[in-house]
């Protein structure tokens, strides 16, 4: 199974290349990856002390800035490498100035593996999350380099516990640690033998915590809410605009909504604009009006600001789960302690599962069940201040994962 791993890489790559002439994302995934070399040569020396961090893209990138913030501030005098294997991640981090090297990571093959660890010659390496590649960590455990995965979580169906899987869970044994979300992560490991680990949690608790300590304050977005309750809608899909437009439309709540779509483009955005039958503001267009407050509808036509929007809402809802794009960061309102309404589909995402059962997210079904959601949450206030505390009891719950983590790593 190692060989055609092998095997598969070097053919995978070969027609990457190829796509990657007709798919703009798969060629900054190609172009980006000619210089990693280059740039790891140029900006690393044999006598530099350095810490290699590894993420998938942005999402597991939010979940390692924790532990990565907590090693730079008590290793001042070090290096850190941050990779990327997608350009999601990459593209928007690149100039970002949290390590001192942003790179690709190059494609798991043997040659590349050895090349990469020989130039960069970490002390310390740190995956993050989903982040298994047999040939770099079967050289890093040749070279006996301290690597360690964390906010990891298993389940039954990946390969590490299949009876073809050995050359996986040879893999593992890379990791000095493994630092879990969950207790089943724990035990689908113990099964294989796997004891050096510890449930930690995940590190994105302590990132939206982090939030609270923030200033979140869009002088626009208090224009525009003038005190009203405010419904935000984060990171919506198509799906989740055929739910939630008829409601804006028709609803007679004294309420408003911040919409801020995944989609930005242009033609999309003025589709949504046109569709909402109320008055409706553009981002991009709020400096040509004096007064927001006039407007029952924001859109948010520009990416960065989601996180602050959200501190503004009484009640949010995150999109992606009324389709299969995959659901968006539940954490994120969750922190502010109000009630958080998604769509049906969010099997797969822990914190979104343990808020469903728990009470602190609601999952709606259809247009129907979405306008039921919403009416009890805009009309009865002790029912969506009980749902607000459990998000945030849940979230302050579990915040504790980079502590841990810091302090196996100073041990």
């Amino acid at each position: 199974m190692y060989y055609i791993y092998n095997i598969f890489v070097y053919i995978a790559g070969f027609f990457l290349k190829i796509i990657a002439l007709f798919n703009t994302k798969l060629n900054l995934f190609v172009q980006g990856r000619k210089t990693v070399f280059q740039t790891l040569s140029d900006t690393i020396s044999a006598t530099d002390k350095v810490i290699w961090f590894h993420t998938a893209s942005l999402g597991e990138f939010e979940q390692g800035l924790p532990v990565l913030e907590a090693l730079k501030a008590q290793y001042p005098n070090h290096k850190f490498l941050l990779t990327f294997f997608s350009p999601s991640g990459y593209e928007v981090k690149k100039d970002s100035g949290v390590a001192d090297i942003i790179t690709y990571l190059p494609l798991d093959t043997k040659a590349n593996a050895r090349k990469f660890l020989a130039l960069t010659h970490p002390e310390l390496v740190v995956f993050v999350k989903y982040e298994f590649w047999p040939n770099y960590l079967a050289e890093l455990k040749k070279s006996n380099i301290h690597t360690i995965s964390i906010s990891t979580i298993f389940r039954k169906s990946q390969v590490f516990f299949k009876f073809y899987g050995g050359w996986m869970r040879k893999s593992l044994r890379a990791f000095h640690h493994i630092f879990v979300q969950d207790e089943t992560s724990q035990q689908l490991l113990k099964r294989i033998n796997y004891t050096d680990v510890t449930i930690s949690g995940d590190t994105r608790f302590d990132r939206v915590l982090e939030i609270l300590d923030r200033d979140n304050s869009l002088s626009f977005v208090e224009d525009f809410k003038n005190n009203t309750p405010t419904v935000v809608i984060g990171s919506s899909w198509a799906e989740d605009e055929a739910i939630f437009v008829p409601f804006i439309n028709a609803t007679t709540e004294h309420c408003k909504f911040i919409i801020a779509p995944h989609n930005i483009k242009q033609a999309e955005i003025q589709k949504l604009k046109s569709s909402i039958t109320k008055a409706t503001v553009l981002y991009s267009e709020r400096a040509q009006h004096k007064d927001l407050s006039q407007f029952e509808v924001f859109i948010v036509d520009t990416i960065g600001i989601l996180t602050k929007v959200y501190s503004y809402a009484d009640i949010a809802y995150v999109g992606g789960g009324m389709g299969t794009s995959g659901l968006h960061n539940t954490l994120e309102p969750a922190v502010f302690g109000i009630p958080v309404v998604i769509g049906k589909n969010y099997t797969g995402f822990k914190e979104a599962e343990d808020l469903v059962a728990l009470g602190g997210i609601v999952s709606v079904t259809s247009k129907v069940s979405f306008q039921q959601v919403m009416h009890r949450l805009l009309t009865d206030a002790d029912y969506k201040k009980a749902i607000g505390a459990i998000n945030d009891a849940y979230v302050r719950s579990n915040g504790n994962a980079c502590e841990i983590i810091m302090r196996y790593l100073n041990r």
